[in-house]
């Protein structure tokens, strides 16, 4: 591999943001990239169809070929994790998002390659303390689970550090939703999920709200599209100005009943709605409502409109 020449790294390449991350770097004629993950998962692999790239590094391997191919390296791509809201074993989180994500922000520091990373809506916990992506707030979050807790612990540990790769960014990432989800199983998008299960029963379950300033189906999130998210990074790559933590969302809370409608309008099917219980693993940890506050992205000069709820529901229906 020493042949090549302004490889672009990233890492959770089979995933479902960082597959479409690819797809993105390709159509803009970039091929000299290396995919890291763990591919031994089977679910995954569609995600790689049609793509172009150099190789692929099985995450263990990664750091050993790293250090043998830096000089070839021109961007880092950071998108691997693990997502799962509802584990709740701190070990997994600490090897794969904490101390992971320590080893490739110090060989980008390193190595002087810049670095983007993706960090998580989730870091907001209950919102008890907005969602402000300033740095000087992010010691004060209280994240509902393990997953959020590992996303802020680096977060925090990043924003600490003397030594840093020369540009850096880290992603607060909101409800994103849109194809190459389907391997996440209970953690895809709700969209995902009620588009499947309408086509199999007709109608849809939302979660029962269990706070009385919540009425049913009035939960609202900030549901973002997969490609107005590869549209930030693809920018950021070729900002490289203004090092920092970004929230990446719309900027606009939406429904549940918003997103319900959508999907059955999308579908061409009548609405039929029903509320279940919000399961008991995870009705403490239930963020209620989320929204973006993204000033400090607009204030960099990224200035493109961020595709509206509906419309990105659309797309994604035609697509599955």
């Amino acid at each position: 591999m020493n042949d090549f020449r302004f490889m672009i790294i990233v890492t959770g390449a089979a995933g479902f943001i960082g597959s479409n991350l690819v797809a993105r770097l390709n159509t803009e004629n970039y091929k000299d990239i290396i995919l890291v993950d763990d591919f031994t998962r089977p679910e995954k692999q569609n995600n790689l169809d049609n793509k172009i790239f150099t190789g692929k590094i099985d995450r263990e391997l990664f750091f050993e070929w790293l250090e043998k191919n830096e000089k070839f390296v021109q961007f880092i791509f950071h998108i691997g994790a693990r997502t799962d809201t509802t584990e709740f074993n701190k070990a997994v989180f600490d090897k794969l998002n904490l101390n992971y994500s320590r080893k490739i922000w110090n060989a980008c520091a390193e190595y002087q390659i810049p670095l983007i990373y993706a960090s998580s809506a989730a870091t907001y916990g209950a919102g008890e303390n907005g969602y402000d992506d300033e740095h000087s707030l992010i010691t004060k979050l209280k994240p509902l689970n393990p997953y959020g807790e590992s996303k802020n612990d680096f977060d925090k540990w990043a924003l600490a550090q003397t030594q840093k790769p020369y540009y850096w960014a880290g992603l607060k990432f909101f409800n994103v939703y849109g194809p190459n989800e389907r391997h996440k199983g209970r953690m895809a998008s709700v969209i995902f999920h009620a588009y499947n299960q309408i086509k199999a029963t007709g109608k849809l379950r939302l979660f029962r709200s269990h706070r009385p300033d919540f009425k049913d189906g009035e939960q609202r999130r900030d549901f973002i599209y997969v490609g107005d998210v590869i549209d930030v990074m693809y920018y950021l790559m070729h900002h490289r100005k203004n090092s920092g933590i970004y929230n990446v969302g719309t900027g606009k809370a939406r429904t549940f009943l918003d997103l319900a409608h959508g999907v059955f309008k999308a579908m061409k099917i009548s609405p039929e709605i029903e509320f279940i219980d919000t399961p008991e693993d995870i009705r403490d940890k239930y963020q209620y409502f989320t929204e973006a506050k993204i000033d400090k992205l607009r204030s960099i000069g990224y200035s493109k409109d961020f595709t509206e709820l509906e419309q990105g529901i659309s797309e994604y229906i035609n697509f599955c």
